[in-house]
């Protein structure tokens, strides 16, 4: 048995996810794996190689300033059809709902490779929302020939879709295999623990720290102004302090630069650095008090980490996270996200609800658990 398996990703999220599959392929006897990267987060993806350790063994190196959608889209499956052509892998495996993963299997479905969707099944059901992952994972599944869903709630979303002929199995998420391998790199390495702690010396350990992340297209103008905002009123409080790694993007750096980057900062309490890596935000994390995010990994990796989740959204494709209670919508309202800080930093038992480890989307191991049922496909 042997079989050549071609991982497609282009964002940090992708790489965070699609490593540990990476690494788990490597490790078969049976596979030949080849890494193959779009560039679509160029520098934050590099930053993920190097924390992992690995490197891609194809840069497609695509993108360009102020891209837009059509052509990161049009790119991405013109050379993705050259490579696929020329490697002639008997499977291709993408990850969630970026452009990246969407152009990668329409170029899949092209030329008539076998393509495996991992993170499969996860639904908000509403095409806008978010603006354009949903659309971009409905479309995936609807040309994939293995799908791994994270949940049992995904599975379902799945069998109720137009792709019956494609194989669905319930992995649990990629993403907690790496929060846990770098969780336990961080805390084993007092080398690496002690580079992290200086790096931050900066935070007030006196003062609730709340870390925030924001990228998503469906809050670029107005939604960001609110969020800003409300995080202005945050600060506000007085006994918090705000970190923002602020996204590259300039639909999220301008406006953020502009309503909070001149704002008087009272005894340090807005703190606006640039992207970090992923080493330096699994550490951020579990330092954190609360998490105020409009990200889908975080919504995965607050749970597990025990640290209550407030999410910069209207809807979510995952409702598991918000049945535990340690995840609440919020929406880009300043006046909701002042209130539900207040409730979690100034009521104890609020908190203390909201802040339990819970794993709804698995147990580290479904990188493992993938490969296991590639092994068994070729075997076949």
């Amino acid at each position: 048995m042997a079989g050549h398996v071609l991982v497609v990703f282009g964002t940090r999220p992708e790489g965070i996810k699609m490593i540990p599959v990476v690494k788990a392929l490597r490790q078969s006897p049976y596979l030949r794996t080849t890494v193959a990267t779009t560039g679509q987060h160029r520098e934050m993806l590099e930053q993920v190689f190097v924390a992992f350790d690995e490197r891609p063994d194809v840069d497609l190196a695509l993108m360009s300033p102020g891209q837009s959608l059509a052509g990161i889209t049009a790119g991405v499956v013109e050379k993705m059809c050259d490579v696929l052509a020329e490697l002639r892998p008997e499977l291709m495996l993408v990850h969630g709902d970026t452009t990246t993963a969407m152009a990668a299997a329409i170029a899949g479905f092209y030329t008539g490779c076998r393509i495996g969707h991992v993170e499969a099944g996860l639904r908000s059901h509403d095409l806008k929302r978010p603006w354009p992952e949903e659309f971009n994972r409905v479309t995936i599944d609807a040309v994939s020939d293995l799908m791994f869903a994270p949940t049992q709630k995904a599975k379902l979303n799945l069998s109720r879709e137009y792709n019956q002929k494609g194989r669905v199995f319930v992995t649990g998420n990629t993403g907690i295999d790496a929060l846990m391998y770098m969780s336990q790199r961080i805390e084993t390495s007092s080398a690496l623990k002690q580079d992290l702690d200086r790096k931050y010396g900066f935070l007030d350990q006196a003062r609730n720290l709340v870390l925030v992340t924001g990228h998503r297209r469906e809050s670029f103008g107005e939604g960001f102004r609110r969020i800003c905002e409300g995080l202005a009123s945050v600060v506000d409080r007085g006994d918090a302090q705000v970190l923002y790694p602020v996204h590259l993007n300039p639909n999220v750096r301008t406006v953020v630069g502009d309503l909070l980057g001149g704002r008087p900062n009272v005894n340090r309490s807005l703190h606006l650095i640039d992207p970090v890596d992923y080493v330096d935000m699994v550490y951020l994390m579990n330092r954190a008090r609360l998490i105020i995010t409009d990200s889908g990994g975080i919504q995965e990796e607050g749970p597990a980490l025990g640290k209550p989740v407030l999410v910069m959204r209207d809807v979510t494709e995952r409702p598991e996270a918000l049945s535990t209670g340690v995840v609440k919508l919020i929406g880009t309202d300043p006046r909701v996200m002042r209130e539900e800080v207040d409730r979690l930093l100034s009521d104890e038992r609020a908190y203390a609800a909201a802040a339990r480890r819970v794993f709804p989307y698995g147990d580290g191991t479904a990188a493992r658990q993938i490969v296991r049922i590639i092994e068994q496909e070729f075997a076949q």
